[in-house]
């Protein structure tokens, strides 16, 4: 079986939905309706278990609609631990490689019951330079490379053959002032998918060359946050905003948690209100705005949107809500004002004439 065709088979539409069903014990069913319908009421995870399963449902099916660029994007550690002054870059690294070779593993795995075999299907896992692959993958996963069957650990940018040296100036340099990559990123053969880990913001255009050398293969950012990255674009020694009008406003959330914790001062006793929500989205689900009712495992769903809110609109609908319950007090209008601003979307979330809208629907 060809590249081309063990990818078509591997995401035909009765295909996926026939192992969904085997997966969850449920009769076969082609009604897309209904699996939207699903998909808007789903829950955030309550372990990395479930949310391994629902992404890898969620990748499936946007792929299965044409989609090639796809961000994953969860909180990659418990909450508590994130929150720990020890816990370095490098421990959020090895915790993504971690849980991206799981959900290579768990990908292959279900697409095992589509197809009767596996073995030309090829996941790769990207960090941005040879160096940092080899620390990380020393210390994750104790030096393998190749974890499993059909998944390889690798980098975006890579040095010729017999180039054995441990670290290697010019990749670095090449992404601190931004003059492309040199010929250094190259695309693995036979790869139908990659796993995009760790990038910077100066790194992000090599995954776009990589996107242009290797057309057919799909590319997942997980873990990127890509919202924070938007906001250095334009920067010294940055990608320009343009970058994020010509591709990353390509790149689909097909899963996405993200979790904003806010606080709010009010006239009566106790004088502030802390409070947190997510805004969650399992495709082909829409985006829903939820409010953390307890400790992070429950949460309340407070509105649901087809084009993803802007982080200021997500504030306020979980203000509203509080509002609606009393919790906080309504203000007038000038002192609305005086809290938000005038404006209260970045300039990536506004309208732009030139960029794609796969980012926000």
């Amino acid at each position: 079986m060809t590249r081309c065709n063990a990818f078509l088979a591997l995401h035909h539409p009765a295909a996926l939905i026939a192992a969904e069903s085997r997966l969850n014990n449920v009769p076969p069913s082609l009604d897309v309706d209904a699996i939207r319908d699903a998909a808007d009421r789903e829950s955030p995870p309550q372990s990395f278990f479930q949310l391994q399963k629902n992404s890898i449902r969620a990748v499936q099916f946007a792929l299965r609609d044409g989609h090639q660029l796809l961000e994953i994007e969860f909180p990659p550690l418990p909450a508590n631990v994130l929150e720990m002054d020890d816990v370095s870059a490098y421990d959020i690294a090895e915790a993504n490689t971690k849980l991206a070779v799981d959900f290579a593993k768990g990908y292959l795995a279900s697409s095992a019951e589509i197809m009767d075999t596996t073995s030309n299907y090829q996941i790769t896992i990207l960090l941005p330079d040879e160096a940092e692959t080899n620390i990380v993958v020393k210390n994750a996963l104790g030096g393998l490379k190749k974890p499993a069957p059909g998944i390889q650990i690798g980098s975006l940018r890579r040095s010729e053959e017999g180039d054995t040296r441990f670290f290697k100036p010019e990749q670095v340099f090449l992404s601190l002032f931004g003059g492309g990559s040199g010929g250094l990123v190259k695309p693995y053969p036979n790869t139908n998918m990659y796993i995009i880990l760790v990038a910077s913001a100066q790194e992000l255009p090599d995954v776009e060359e990589l996107h242009s050398l290797d057309p057919n293969a799909a590319i997942i950012c997980y873990n990127l946050k890509l919202d924070t990255l938007r906001g250095d674009l334009g920067a010294p020694a940055f990608p320009g905003k343009d970058f994020h009008d010509r591709f990353l406003s390509r790149i689909k959330p097909v899963y996405y948690l993200r979790t904003r914790q806010y606080s709010r001062s009010i006239a009566t006793a106790p004088y502030m209100v802390n409070f947190q929500g997510c805004l969650f989205r399992s495709y082909p689900g829409k985006y829903q705005t939820l409010l953390d009712t307890g400790d992070g495992r429950a949460y309340r769903r407070i509105q649901v949107d087809e084009i993803r809110p802007a982080l200021g609109t997500f504030k306020e609908q979980l203000t509203k809500s509080l509002q609606i319950e009393g919790i906080i007090q309504e203000e007038g209008s000038l002192l609305s004002f005086l809290r938000t601003g005038y404006k209260t979307t970045t300039w990536w979330e506004d309208e732009r004439e030139d960029a794609a809208n796969a980012w926000r629907t």
